[in-house]
């Protein structure tokens, strides 16, 4: 940190180049990052352009904490290679970076948060990040002046650290300099200039420079920059505090940084003072219509009012700053995203425009990984590794709206330090979609979760409850209607109302032949026909897991999760040849979804429908047009939960009847409403795989256990179908996917639990539930054996899953424990 602003002063502008093979907008840690390793892999002709000096907007002004243990395994990687990098930048460019090694102490409050934070410890050393539990009396060893009477648990990173900001920034630009990259400051950027939706280059007040690549890292005006090029950067700043303290005797730079999120506060070390950084629960936005153009190394007046209380309340963490004058009570400006992830990628509907954005205060610590799978991403033309989790195609354009990036961001700051309970749910910005049948669902008792903006019905109140969540790491206040709901299904019939399910029509003469292209499987067989494939890249690995149902010779419907429509929408238009005829039609709101479930699900759709549904009139994976009373529906028989069921795909102005009349119908088979934790404990009972939990970019089909959608032989191939033979030529796969169920019926799983094999780690769950019909917590997660994992390997194997204060032995298998002939959805 660098409280003093950088000189003002600056020579002559450098000449502009027409043009250069990448422009960078901006000018921070996160430009300077992506400029120095694009050079590092050989591409030289980069000029980066920042609109007033480095460092300018939000960087010079960053906390500088280097804490590597992040919510996910792919943030926790690119935390890990800043570190790396800035510990070895001084060497290689001459200009120090400012790290000192200090180590990190995480403080729990209370039991609940002992609880996350042990979870996070184990995650942690699966990671490779090293971390110990420590007693509170070690804590103020580590630090003296600090208050540790009201700690249920305390965990020390030891290899955690911190930097100068402005200083590992001007390495990175020099680095980036010695190698060729050409830095231009005073040069804002007007225009984003694009033809035939491709990006060319930009115009600055000093001309145009003509590009292949344009990569956004304007920060705070990411938003802004976005918007001249019609790509949606959803991004709001927020005023953002910190206070430092006079200088207190006994202070150094070797104190660990404390991070206290029950005092929604982090302390450190500053040139013998104690910085206070906070993170309120409630923050406060700032510049509501985009930061001001001449704002660059400026402030935001403290509300002294209003963080007096967070204020008071941090410092009992170290009591004598009670006693201590404040120097300083800083407000700045942060941008953050609406999930409180980072944005990154190409943008999903403008070829070789690059985002990299929006990191929510945590830009320094993950500048170094930014720049580093940025880079290879756009020299590459694909990411390096799965990055779904910050990629900018998880976004959809209704996001880019004022109001809506205004009232989330008073929840986005403060949320990294407040309790992340399994299934906790956003309080803010909701209501943004409903279905039609919304309020009828909301009447039946629904407790609504939000994804990719819809309500959702999580799970259902029976009378008399109220549908609201209890959050705890045990069984939550819902527990006993998902058994239920799990149950009804199971042996009755269950309704899931799913109209948020992304509905591409894809259509036109060459639809067939692009759909065949990227999908696994055969999907241009007959009319009618449902098949459940993969998209894949060119390394084999998952981009989306869907299905395609042909309508007519040259009409497909591709039914794919909510939260992953940008996505998959942008993949198919990617992969149309230039002169193909295809277009690409979104429906999702054109069309209800019910979803029938369980061995009664038959009967009760007779009862309501003259047409057939048995198995030789209505075979599985199959999809016709059926009646109910005056109204027709698209019916597919098809099933996530493992059990006898058809999808209603409505049109809208009919939902409200059909609903009503499978309703009254399904009194007289005890029809149940199930939410969307009941459809994930029943596929996870069944081994069905989740994207982005179970399956993504770095897993390939063949470890997944999903290889039987490959049809290596179709005319053509698949993209990634030698990248597969590659992998299949080598034997078993060393590492695959499995399904984990408890031995002891008590405990649950969530995610990320580690799974160990003789006391060694040899993976972690990548989902689970409570299987109500197994009798025990259920997960799905990868186990590696180095001699390749085979079902008799697996068997022979002592597994355990790593609780927070226990190891619980599991059972595993390859197949599903539950149906493992899979003869119940075809009964």
């Amino acid at each position: 940190m660098n409280h003093d602003q950088p000189g003002r002063a600056s020579a002559a502008p450098a000449p502009l180049p027409s043009h250069a093979r990448v422009v960078i907008v901006g000018g921070g840690v996160i430009g300077c990052s992506i400029a120095y390793h694009l050079a590092r892999l050989g591409w030289r002709d980069v000029v980066l352009l920042e609109r007033n000096q480095l460092t300018s907007g939000t960087t010079w002004h960053a906390a500088g904490l280097l804490t590597t243990l992040r919510d996910t395994e792919t943030q926790t990687k690119l935390a890990k290679y800043s570190q790396e990098l800035y510990r070895r930048l001084e060497a290689e460019t001459g200009q120090p970076t400012g790290l000192i090694d200090t180590g990190s102490i995480q403080l729990a409050i209370t039991a609940d948060k002992a609880e996350e934070m042990r979870r996070g410890v184990h995650m942690a050393r699966s990671f490779g990040v090293e971390a110990h539990e420590i007693s509170p009396a070690e804590v103020q060893r580590h630090w003296p002046l600090a208050a540790v009477e009201d700690l249920s648990a305390a965990f020390y990173f030891p290899n955690d650290a911190r930097v100068n900001p402005t200083d590992v920034t001007q390495a990175l630009a020099r680095g980036a300099r010695m190698q060729g990259v050409r830095i231009l400051d005073h040069t804002p950027v007007r225009a984003i200039l694009k033809r035939d939706g491709r990006v060319t280059g930009v115009r600055t007040d000093r001309g145009e420079i003509g590009a292949e690549y344009v990569v956004n890292c304007a920060g705070l005006w990411a938003r802004q920059v976005g918007h001249m090029a019609g790509v949606n950067v959803p991004l709001q700043a927020a005023e953002h505090y910190y206070l430092i303290s006079e200088p207190i005797e006994g202070v150094h730079s070797k104190l660990p940084i404390l991070r206290d999120p029950g005092n929604s506060a982090y302390i450190r070390e500053e040139a013998g003072k104690i910085m206070v950084g906070l993170f309120e629960q409630r923050a406060v936005p700032w510049a509501e219509h985009g930061p001001p153009a001449d704002f660059a190394f400026g402030e935001i007046p403290p509300n002294w009012e209003r963080m007096e209380p967070y204020i008071e309340k941090a410092m009992r963490r170290v009591p004598i700053l009670l006693e201590t004058g404040i120097k300083l009570l800083f407000c700045g400006p942060e941008s953050f995203t609406p999930d409180h992830n980072y944005l990154m990628g190409e943008a999903p509907n403008l070829k070789n425009f690059f985002v990299a954005a929006g990191f929510n205060s945590l830009g320094i610590l993950s500048g170094g990984g930014v720049g580093h799978v940025m880079s290879q991403w756009i020299v590459e033309g694909r990411a390096p590794m799965d990055l779904w989790s910050v990629n900018l195609r998880r976004m959809h354009a209704w996001q880019d709206n004022d109001r809506y990036l205004l009232d989330r961001t008073v929840e986005t700051l403060g949320i990294g330090y407040q309790d992340h309970w399994p299934n906790r749910q956003w309080e803010t910005a909701r209501g943004v979609k409903k279905s039609v049948l919304h309020d009828r669902i909301a009447a039946a008792g629904a407790c609504f979760g939000e994804s990719a903006g819809w309500e959702r019905a999580n799970w259902y109140a029976m009378a008399g409850e109220t549908p609201e969540y209890r959050y705890g790491w045990g069984r939550q206040n819902w527990f006993a209607n998902n058994a239920g709901e799990h149950r009804a299904v199971r042996e009755g019939v269950g309704l899931f109302e799913q109209s948020s399910f992304g509905k591409l029509l894809v259509q036109g003469r060459d639809a067939g032949a692009v759909l065949e292209r990227i999908s696994t499987a055969n999907v241009a067989g007959a009319v009618g026909r449902c098949v459940y494939t993969q998209f894949l890249n060119e390394r084999g690995g998952i981009e989306a897991d869907l299905t395609v149902t042909r309508l007519a010779e040259d009409r497909f419907l591709v039914l794919t999760a909510a939260f992953t429509l940008t996505h998959v929408e942008a993949w198919i238009r990617n992969h149309v040849p230039e002169n193909a005829f295809v277009a690409i039609t979104d429906l999702t709101g054109a069309y209800a979804m019910l979803n029938l479930q369980g061995p009664a699900s038959r009967e009760l759709l007779q009862s309501v429908s003259p047409d057939d549904f048995s198995s030789p009139g209505f075979p599985f994976a199959s999809a016709r047009e059926i009646r109910i009373g005056y109204q027709t529906a698209l019916a597919i028989r098809l099933t996530y939960v493992g059990e006898l069921g058809w999808e209603l795909y409505v049109p809208t102005e009919f939902a409200l009847p059909v609903y009503d009349r499978i309703v009254e119908a399904g009194r007289r088979f005890d029809l149940r409403h199930c939410g969307y934790h009941t459809l994930n404990s029943l596929r996870i009972e069944k081994a069905y795989r989740d994207w982005s939990h179970d399956i993504g970019p770095d897993d390939s089909p063949l470890a997944a256990g999903l290889g039987f959608t490959c049809d290596f032989a179709k005319p053509g191939g698949f993209v990634g179908r030698e990248a597969l033979l590659a992998e299949r030529s080598q034997g078993t796969p060393k590492r695959r996917l499995v399904q984990l169920l408890l031995e002891d019926p008590e405990p649950l799983l969530h995610h990320n639990e580690p799974i160990l094999a003789d006391g060694e780690p040899v993976g972690f769950v990548t989902s689970a539930m409570y299987g109500h019909t197994l009798g025990a917590a259920v997960g799905l997660g990868y186990v590696r054996d180095e001699a390749g994992l085979t079902s008799e390997r697996l068997a022979r194997k002592r597994l355990k899953v790593q609780l927070p204060r226990t190891q619980v032995e599991a059972r595993a298998s390859l197949a599903p424990m539950y149906d493992p002939k899979n003869q119940r959805p075809r009964a």
